[in-house]
Parts: structure tokens; sequence; C-alpha cells
């Protein structure tokens, strides 16, 4: 795979973070604080990246990460070969494999998983990732076969998994770390429906951790999985989340060592704490913090307003006055990051006419040419957000800049991520917040953002050349050439002006310095396999 994907290596580190020190007993705890409560935990619904981090230590497919490099390496896969044409994966599983309530755990069970995220009354978010790349996924999906035996993953014994592609894919394997690959249990799914996620006797899993606790709107937690494979490595005893959403309470609570990490750092706070706090964490991300057009409704149908929009923000303001962090300003979608022949595709990239600063004059006239000189006649707009301090500040941040800059009346309104999300979806908004983790190291992660009736495309925006592109980037074998079609897809989507891009930015979060071994991929996701406390 290393001769067809390069990717920084600085993407993905290994840190130490903090946790509650150990108990008299020898008991290995830590506490971790949430700032958004996730609208679910079923792996093979979500595509919420609140979420992640329960996934990413309850489940583990046939790719992981290995937390003290960062690198790709088998999971639940002992190894693997691919065919000569890129066409067909064969992952053989390791032996002896369990669910966390003691039952075998074999290859069915991922052939289960794709067949249930096929299956449209699931109502999978993520259900392109699949229908895009394994063979006969998407005709399944659209009710064209009910023949499942066509699509492209078979079980071809209890330790045998094999994948057949539509086409060859350089980026597959890495697919395969996102928590819509992983295995689901039939049994309890199927005695439980979707309550199955509902109680920790229920809520069966494959991972160094399981769910021993749910307390509905404040926590959920965790306990080493003594079912796991590699249990002898997982040292932590118990891992709890605290849903806590208000940050200046989560920090309140930090600095008492009431928790002992959160995973997000305060804006008001953070030039503070980046200086004086040994439990300061930074870590490279590999995403990109943007608003969405309902590019489907007046005005945001007409792409001078989006460009008149994006001309009338100061990025430079927004991150190092009101959000006084660190970050670079965003004129893509597309962060940087990945690269090629030693060269970051995003080189030399176009800017799309935009600045660091607001050019007032500028989309003032992008405004008239759309029909609304000096800002007349143009309705009141309505900027939506999920509850968040730091989405606040934003989104205040952007309302005077555009009431400022184009003469226009804007209004501000928020709901908690789970109503949020449902009205983004529904296309009940103007413009909303939004923004976007890579799920796996590669530019492709992003293109979907964009494409005609993908489940992600909630700006509603459609161009056949533009899906086009991105098609040609699926089938592209040729890193090289693909980087070509990406730039040619970014440069589409760029000039169309359809998302409100702000900034790429580094993850943070605080957590006390005395647990080691906790590893963070570029997508945010926390790692807590071979983490330990050591106070």
């Amino acid at each position: 795979m290393k001769k067809f994907l390069s990717v920084i290596l600085a993407l993905a580190m290994v840190f130490s973070l903090a946790a509650i020190s150990a108990s008299a007993d020898g008991v290995q705890e830590i506490t971790y604080s949430l700032y958004s409560q996730p609208d679910g935990i079923d792996p093979g619904i979500t595509n919420n990246s609140f979420a992640s981090d329960i996934l990413a230590n309850a489940f583990e497919g046939l790719m992981t990460y290995d937390t003290e490099t960062g690198s790709l390496i088998c999971g639940e896969a002992e190894s693997y070969t691919v065919s000569d044409d890129g066409l067909v994966y064969t992952f053989s599983l390791r032996d002896g494999l369990k669910w966390s309530d003691g039952s075998d755990h074999t290859a069915a069970d991922y052939v289960y998983a794709i067949k249930r995220i096929l299956t449209p009354d699931t109502g999978a978010q993520y259900v392109d990732l699949v229908a895009a790349y394994i063979a006969g996924a998407a005709e399944y999906y659209a009710g064209e076969t009910d023949d499942f035996d066509t699509v492209g993953i078979k079980a071809l014994d209890d330790k045998t998994v094999e994948i057949t592609l539509y086409n060859p894919t350089s980026f597959f394997a890495d697919i395969l770390t996102m928590w819509t690959f992983d295995p689901v249990q039939a049994a309890t799914i199927e005695a439980n429906g979707d309550k199955w996620t509902s109680s920790p006797d229920t809520y069966v899993s494959n991972g160094p951790f399981y769910v021993t606790d749910m307390k509905l709107g404040e926590s959920i937690t965790l306990s080493k999985n003594p079912y796991y494979y590699d249990a002898d490595k997982v040292q932590l005893d118990k891992v709890t989340f605290r849903y806590i959403t208000d940050n200046s309470t989560a920090l309140m609570a930090y600095e008492a060592g009431e928790i002992d990490g959160m995973n997000v750092v305060p804006a008001s706070d953070y030039a503070r704490l980046k200086a004086n706090d040994e439990g300061f964490v930074m870590t490279p991300s590999y995403g990109t913090t943007y608003w969405d057009f309902n590019c489907s409704v007046e005005p945001f149908d007409n792409v001078l307003v989006r460009k008149a929009f994006n001309l009338a923000i100061d990025r430079d303001t927004l991150i190092n006055d009101v959000l006084q962090m660190d970050a670079d300003p965003a004129f893509s979608f597309i962060a940087p990051g990945y690269v090629v022949d030693g060269v970051d595709y995003t080189d030399e990239r176009d800017d799309f006419g935009l600045s660091d600063e607001a050019d007032a004059e500028a989309a003032q006239e992008a405004l008239a040419e759309a029909g609304y000189p000096n800002g007349e006649g143009f309705p009141e707009i309505t900027l939506y957000y999920y509850s968040s301090d730091t989405v606040a500040l934003v989104a205040q941040a952007l309302a005077n800049m555009l009431e400022t800059n184009l003469n226009i009346s804007v209004k501000i309104d928020n709901a908690d991520w789970a109503v949020f999300y449902a009205d983004v979806l529904a296309g009940k908004y103007q413009l909303c917040a939004m923004g976007w983790s890579a799920d796996y190291l590669h530019p492709m992660t992003f293109l979907p953002l964009a494409k005609t009736d993908d489940a992600n495309n909630v700006a509603f925006w459609s161009d056949p050349e533009y899906d086009a592109l991105v098609e040609k980037v699926q089938l592209c074998t040729d890193p090289s050439e693909a980087i070509e079609y990406i730039k040619e897809a970014d440069e589409l989507v760029g000039n169309n002006y359809v998302f409100l891009n702000l900034y790429y930015k580094n993850g943070t979060s605080l957590m006390h310095p005395y647990v080691q071994g906790v590893y963070i991929n570029a997508s945010q996701m926390m790692y807590l396999k071979t983490a330990s406390v050591n106070k």
C-alpha cells in the first residue's frame, strides 16, 4: 500500500494524556469530558464525530492504527492479501475472536454488518462509504436485486473475509478503519432491534473495552474487555465519558480535578491554558471548519451570493482575535496534509479570490451583481448552529461581519446536536455550522460532501461534472493522476463557493499529564488501548 499512498506522518501522533490517579487498590481509571452527547452509538448508523471516542474503543474492525507510530496496521485481521488486479481483498482473522459477552465472533459477523448497512430501513448515515466501493452494494441498496450474494463481501469460512470492489482503490485499506465497517453481533440486534444500543446488557462489542454503564444525558462508562484478543496490552480498567456541554463548567471540573480531561479547549481560556497548563495537548488534524450554505434554497442557490458571503468574512480576525487559536485560514473544504512524492497536493492551490482578511468592496460588488445592491431587498438570514460555547462565538462574529460588510440583517439560532442535525439533514436551514474531520487519510474523504445525493452532502449542491470527477478519483490507481482529478474537483467546488470555509485547525484538548500511551489520529479519534495511569 505504501507505493500507492503517502501521508504526512505528522498527521497522526502518539502522546501523553492526563487521567485520574490510580486508586489505592491499583485500579486504573480515567474520566473524560465530551462537549456533546452523541446522537447514537450504533457503528452501523451514526456518522457523528461525537461518538468517535466511544466507538474507537468499544469496537475494532479489520484494520486499525498502531498506537505507538500511527501507522495503518491489521486489527482483527491477522493478515490480508490483494489480488493482482486490485479488486479482491482477502482477510485472515485472528484465532479465537470473541464478543464482549464471551460468545464466538467469526467472519460472518462482518458480512452481517455490511448487509445491515445496505438495508435501507437501517438508516445508515455512511451507507455511501460502502455502496461506492464494494461490488454490488449500490445495486442491492437501491433494491435492484434482493440477492445479497451479488454483493462483494463473503465469509469464505469462519476465519476468512473476502471483499470484492467495483474498481481498484488504493486507499481501501484505510477506509476499513472507519467504524462503519466494524462487525456487529446479529443476536443482540435481532433480539433488541434499534434498542440494542440503549443498555449495557445488550450493547455487545468486540473492542478493547465494553460498555458497563449508561446514564442518559450524563455519561457512558466502558470497562476493559477480557475477551478482546489483545487484552494483555489493555491497562485501563475503566473509562467514563461524561457529557458536559458547557465548556466553562467542564474547565472548572478539570481544574478542580473532578474530571481528568476534556476534548475541547474553551476559546476564552485558550491562550492561558496553552501557556500554563501542562495538560494542554495539541495534535495535527486533517479537517476543515466551515459553514454549509443550503444551495437548494434562495438566496443561496445563487453562486454570487455565496461568493459575497465568503468575501465578507475576516478569517484572520476570527482565528486570532475571536477564537485565539492555532489555525490557518481555509479557502477550500479540502484540508492540506495529503502528500504524493513529497509534495502536498494543496501547494499552489487557487485561493478563489479570497484572502485572510475580508474584502468588503468585492463582497458588495458580488452581492450587487446577484441583484442586491448595498444589500437592498436581501432577505433576513439565520445562522444556525449546534449548542457550543466556541461555535456561539463564531456565529456572533460571522453575524457581525456579514451585517457590517454586506449591509444585511442576520439572526442567530441554535439547538442541541440531535435536533440541529435532524434539521440540517432535512434541509431546514439557510446557513449552518459544520465541519469535517477526515474519516481516513486521503482527500477522497472530503469529496462526498459535494457529490450529488450523497448522504453527507447536506449543502444540497449538485453538478454532474463534479460527480464525474469524484468517480474518476475512485477509479484511479495512480496517485499522481488521481491528484489532478482531485484538484479539478476542488477548483469546481471552490469557484462555486459551495461552502463558507473558515479555517484548518489543530486538534486541542486538555488532560492532566500522568497518563501515557493515548493515541489520537488525524480525525481526532482517541484510542485508549495502550493508555495507562502513571501518577
